[in-house]
């Protein structure tokens, strides 16, 4: 698998909400081919999920308070 981009939150809400949902759905299908290999036994950095998942959370996150806050104003 290739290594994710290291991204700080800062630099995540600087990005465009198109940008965010083309993360989470490329951070998705990422988790989604992992899953399969892991099943063929062909996963070699297992922690590669827990880092993925954590990057999916982080741009949620990043989507929603952008939510709240446009539902606030």
């Amino acid at each position: 698998a290739v290594p994710m981009s290291k991204q700080s939150l800062q630099e995540l809400r600087a990005l465009a909400a198109e940008q965010l949902r083309d993360e989470v759905m490329k951070a998705e299908r990422q988790l989604l081919e992992m899953r399969m290999k892991h099943a063929l036994r062909q996963v070699e950095n297992t922690a590669q999920f827990k880092a993925l998942r954590h990057r999916i959370a982080q741009v949620k996150t990043v989507m929603r308070e952008r939510e709240l806050a446009a539902a606030s104003s």
